[in-house]
């Protein structure tokens, strides 16, 4: 999504013509990875309009993570979105996609660096999944990022969620326990994966 031509160096802002800088302009003319976190209407063109302020300020798109299935608690859909750029053009876009009217609800580098799948057994369903997943969300230290829900003798009978996680680099335990203390508070029983052993 950059608008650079032939690999051709994009010139920044607030450069001397000699390039001089007291860094020497490493740091405002290396791009790096970043991640926003964006809360969209379930709307056709929600998304593309969400991306304008992003290629139209520079940054070279990487990744989107559209969270059809896991709305929040506002009912919006999640959407996650790598991309590459500098520090300044990175405030630049952040301040655009609010300019915009979008609702951002993260915005840095790399959030989530950690990946964790756990069950859930109980009444699922009874105990309101979608506010288990919300509150799980709402969790500084982790994100859902995939539900598979498993209900062979119908909603009316126990149920069994398998919820992958992904975690804030060395923050996983307390994701962890945030499950645990929302399953203990609806009455959930909680399978986690094994640590400290060999594959």
């Amino acid at each position: 999504m950059s608008d650079r031509v032939d690999g051709a160096p994009e010139k920044e802002g607030n450069v001397p013509e000699d390039g001089a800088s007291p860094d020497g302009g490493h740091a405002s003319t290396t791009p790096s990875t970043h991640t926003v976190r964006l809360e969209l209407v379930d709307e056709p063109g929600q998304l593309l309009a969400a991306l304008h302020p992003i290629a139209d300020n520079g940054g070279n798109l990487l990744s989107i993570y559209h969270e059809r299935g896991n709305k929040t608690p506002r009912g919006r859909i999640p959407v996650e979105v790598d991309f590459e750029a500098t520090a300044e053009r990175f405030e630049t876009i952040v301040e655009a996609l609010r300019e915009a009217g979008v609702n951002v609800m993260q915005a840095g580098t790399e959030r989530y660096a950690e990946e964790v799948t756990v069950l859930l057994f109980g009444h699922l369903i009874d105990t309101d999944l979608s506010d288990t997943l919300s509150r799980i969300e709402a969790c500084e230290s982790a994100s859902v990022a995939d539900v598979s829900l498993a209900a062979p003798q119908g909603t009316e009978e126990a149920s069994s969620a398998r919820l992958r996680l992904e975690a804030r680099a060395g923050e996983t335990a307390a994701a962890l326990a945030a499950v645990r203390e929302l399953a203990d508070e609806k009455s959930l029983r909680v399978v986690e994966p094994l640590t400290g052993v060999d594959a």
